[in-house]
């Protein structure tokens, strides 16, 4: 069944809602920024969390803090509270912290209630999205997929420009090497009302590549609609899905897997199992054997013929994802990457069935991509 026209007409949709959201929203987001790098200079921590899918969104914020994609810049302590949060704030939290909640467009009570909770006690409080806090915001869309994505890319904006602002502190008024994150920018800006303008219009002009990239990813529609086919066609058939990446990329894989087996929307569920959620396999095979079969040993335990791979790598070269394809293809299971840049080595030697590049440099954008086209490929596998 050809599903391209959906496809596209998915990625056009999240470009409409893409425009008027950061417009409206650019010029809070560098005040909020401001107000968060304020608060971790007095050493306050960011503690995110939600539940059901929105579990992933608390783990690639506290991965993106903690190890931030631009080199030099210092890790910022960031927390995942999701498995216990009310009972986790109680004992953390501090005045000078932030507390950032993740729901679905219609919100949830409880993770409402908690942010509510923590601005009692003194914390910064975030809601994505939520009817209060110091930074709240009505969902983006209704449509569950792209509210979810369309939060990612200010999240993501959130994190990159925390930086700008603590090196401004720093340094009086450079950027320093974020610098080529923000065109509008220069690296004489004194003016603090002036930085923050700089800001929210670099934060519009990542939305922007984030359109641009989605109306390339179009182009690709026939191809994702196919590999949905392939896909459905395995599932039907008993197999099952066996995704994994690292860092960022692993939250795209768990939230691909949740979006699977919980799925919103309708969705009917489909059998799927995420290497990257396996934090005691992980450290353990690290530990023990070494980082590169991380994704190998637990991959040689649960494959079956018939079922499916799906990888997520901004770079295409991370020798633990490299391995795994290879034995993967080895054992006859049908391979997809979503990589960024050129592809890198996955691209290079063909090492999955079904590859998808988004080229761009920028590795939240790349991310910000992949999370568009696996909501949709999630949404074709039902077709």
């Amino acid at each position: 069944m050809d599903n391209s026209a959906h496809i596209t007409a998915g990625l056009l949709e999240r470009n409409r809602s893409s425009r008027v959201f950061f417009a409206q929203e650019s010029k809070r987001l560098a005040e909020t920024c401001q107000q968060m790098a304020e608060r971790f200079q007095k050493g306050g921590r960011l503690f995110a969390f939600g539940r059901g899918a929105h579990v992933t969104d608390a783990q690639h914020v506290s991965v993106e803090f903690v190890h931030p994609v631009i080199v030099g810049k210092r890790a910022l302590p960031a927390l995942d509270l999701s498995p216990s949060f009310e009972s986790a704030l109680e004992v953390l939290l501090q005045p000078n912290d932030m507390v950032m909640g993740f729901a679905p467009p219609e919100g949830d009570l409880l993770v409402q209630t908690a942010l509510e909770h923590a601005k009692t006690r003194g914390a910064m409080t975030v809601a994505l999205p939520g009817a209060a806090g110091d930074y709240a915001v009505l969902a983006p869309s209704e449509d569950p997929f792209i509210h979810q994505e369309l939060i990612e890319v200010l999240y993501h904006t959130l994190w990159e420009t925390v930086h700008v602002f603590l090196e401004h502190h720093q340094n009086g008024q450079d950027v320093g090497a974020a610098s080529f994150l923000y065109p509008f920018l220069g690296t004489d800006q004194s003016d603090l009302d002036s930085l923050k303008a700089g800001v929210a219009a670099s934060i519009e002009a990542k939305a922007r590549e984030d359109e641009d990239l989605r109306d390339a990813a179009a182009l690709d529609a026939s191809r994702l609609s196919q590999t949905a086919e392939i896909i459905r066609e395995r599932l039907e058939r008993g197999g099952k899905i066996i995704a994994f990446g690292n860092g960022g990329s692993a939250t795209d894989a768990n939230d691909f897997v949740l979006d699977c087996i919980n799925p919103p929307k309708a969705l009917k569920p489909v059998s799927a199992i995420s290497l990257s959620l396996e934090a005691a396999n992980i450290s353990a095979i690290a530990n023990d054997v070494g980082v590169e079969l991380i994704f190998l040993r637990q991959l040689l335990a649960h494959a079956k013929p018939g079922d499916v791979v799906i990888v997520f790598s901004t770079s295409g070269g991370s020798a633990n994802i490299l391995v795994a394809l290879e034995a993967a293809r080895q054992h006859g299971l049908y391979t997809v990457a979503f990589l960024g840049r050129d592809g890198g080595e996955i691209f290079k030697h063909q090492l999955a069935d079904a590859v998808f590049v988004v080229s761009t440099e920028h590795i939240p954008r790349i991310q910000e991509i992949h999370a568009s086209l696996y909501h949709l490929l999630r949404e074709v596998i039902d077709a």
